[in-house]
């Protein structure tokens, strides 16, 4: 199944192939777009190629139609066998209802499902998916099997040559459509099929351009692999950018990246999501986390060498994004842009820590907030703020400290962004008189901070979480320790506040989860 070692075909035949490709056939030749926000944040001359305005909302149907067509009609009635993550499968599934192949494409079971359901969709009843594994190499193992019981041909995903003319032709319309000076391409990595093409192509034609390909610092084989010399193969892949989950490149794309690619570069999850938000902001389009590697990568160039003189390309690849997952990435583009950041901090459980909190807090406006009372002589918050840039992460570590106040900052903690931020609390022995109130207030800059401050000081606050979530309205959950006997003076303090409220004390999630029932308040 995968391409002959016999050889890699010459650059002036891949090129030649490319110019000839069947491509248009089903693609357009997709917008090379300016970026004027990127631009003006990067200090550089930025342009999206926008792959993503495919009908499969990816390149992938070029490389797929350019194999298939050249099929002759032996071949075609013998059927097709494909392995995809996902994108190359639909652009299988389209090539095989217009060409009317029967098909059998084989995806991992971690492909996201609008790719599953597009597939299906593009595909028809010329079309049958078959879901296995956990990667594509998963997946290609499983349809060699398929391959070697039915006779059916294999369209490879990135390792044939056809293939691989078929993406280039996304180099030759950047080249067509910037004739001016261009500095480097930035292209996203799986196994190397779009890579392998616009490199072999813009080296023919512009050498001095560079091509630089990006990978998920999860799954980065072509960049292991060049910097090894040889084909390696990885015993894991990361399942973010799930476009690009390949554990071993193929044979031509290594001989044709290791001629031609000038440097590689890794990006994480952060920069990948940071990358889809600032796609959004320019496009109003949302790319998916392969889609968006390319300008993280870009991104990251600009960060170590400044300013360059002449275009940088980014190829958005891909928006086949699985909504679900849109939650997540607005979590952590903001890190990943070093708009955020995350701190553990330790204050003493006395009057007038919180407001001192608050005033090292300074002007920044607060996007999480998370405690509960457990130790009666300090109390741990888990705080998110927004920022501008990594000194003021440094300002805020230092106020932090000048309050005296412990704190841990936990902006690249992997585990607290993930898991720990979602498990602060639990039952306290230490919340004896404890009313839960939910809070609601209009969401502006510094408004967190006002409601702090209206806090009554003879109350004692022993749960508290905010996360700011876009929304119009911001949601606050408060656990405040009110005696018996001050419930009447505390009902007239909440009618001071202005802040729409709710009782949750009797809530029985709160009741089970949270409330120990040694220390419970009930209500007279």
């Amino acid at each position: 199944m995968l391409a002959e070692s016999a050889g890699t075909p010459s650059d002036a035949e891949i090129l030649t192939r490319a110019q000839s490709s069947r491509v248009y056939d089903v693609a357009r030749e997709s917008p090379l777009e300016f970026a004027p926000l990127l631009s003006s944040k990067l200090g550089s001359d930025i342009w999206l190629k926008r792959e993503d305005q495919q009908s499969v909302f990816s390149f992938k149907l070029r490389g797929a139609y350019n194999r298939m067509v050249k099929l002759d009609a032996a071949q075609r009635a013998r059927g097709i066998i494909a392995a995809s993550a996902g994108n190359h499968a639909q652009g299988v599934a389209l090539a095989a209802a217009k060409l009317g192949i029967q098909t059998t494409i084989v995806m991992p079971v971690t492909a996201p499902q609008v790719k599953i359901d597009a597939v299906h969709r593009f595909g028809g009843d010329f079309v049958q998916v078959v879901l296995t594994g956990d990667s594509y190499s998963d997946a290609q193992v499983e349809a060699a099997q398929l391959q070697h019981t039915h006779g059916s041909v294999f369209v490879h995903p990135f390792d044939d040559i056809d293939v691989i003319a078929g993406q280039a032709t996304v180099g030759l319309e950047i080249l067509r459509q910037h004739p001016e000076a261009l500095h480097a391409v930035f292209v996203p990595v799986g196994g190397g099929g779009l890579l392998a093409g616009i490199a072999t192509c813009i080296k023919a034609l512009r050498p001095n351009v560079k091509v630089i390909g990006v990978q998920a610092a999860d799954s980065d084989a072509m960049a292991q692999s060049l910097e090894a010399g040889e084909r390696v193969a990885l015993d894991e892949v990361g399942p973010f950018a799930d476009g690009t989950t390949v554990k071993q490149v193929g044979v031509h794309t290594f001989e044709l990246c290791r001629r031609h690619v000038d440097t590689m570069l890794r990006v994480d999850t952060d920069a990948i999501c940071a990358a889809i938000r600032d796609i959004y902001q320019d496009t109003r389009s949302v790319a998916e986390p392969s889609g968006a590697l390319a300008l993280a990568g870009l991104k990251q160039y600009v960060a170590v060498h400044g300013p360059c003189e002449g275009a940088l390309v980014a190829v958005v690849s891909g928006a086949n994004m699985n909504f679900d997952r849109l939650r997540f990435v607005a979590e952590r583009a903001s890190i990943g842009e070093q708009r955020e950041a995350v701190f553990a901090v330790t204050v003493p459980e006395e009057r007038g820590s919180f407001k001192r909190f608050c005033a090292a807090l300074g002007q920044h406006s607060v996007t999480e907030f998370n405690y509960r009372i457990g130790d009666a002589s300090s109390a741990h918050i888990f705080v998110g703020v927004q920022i501008t840039k990594r000194e003021d992460r440094d300002a805020l570590l230092a106020a932090f400290k000048e309050q005296g106040f412990g704190v841990l900052d936990l902006t690249d903690d992997e585990l607290a962004k993930l898991h720990l931020r979602h498990m602060i609390g639990g039952r306290s022995t230490l919340a004896h008189d404890e009313q839960l109130y939910r809070f609601e207030f209009p969401e502006r800059p510094g408004a967190l901070l006002r409601f702090l401050e209206h806090m009554h000081p003879d109350w004692n606050i022993s749960l508290f979480h905010y996360r700011n979530h876009g929304a119009d309205y911001g949601r606050i959950l408060v656990g405040i320790q009110v005696p018996p006997h001050e419930r009447a003076i505390f009902q007239q303090f909440l009618g001071t506040l202005g802040y729409p409220h709710s009782n949750e004390s009797d809530n029985p999630a709160y009741r089970l989860l949270l409330c120990d029932s040694d220390s419970a308040s009930v209500d007279a």
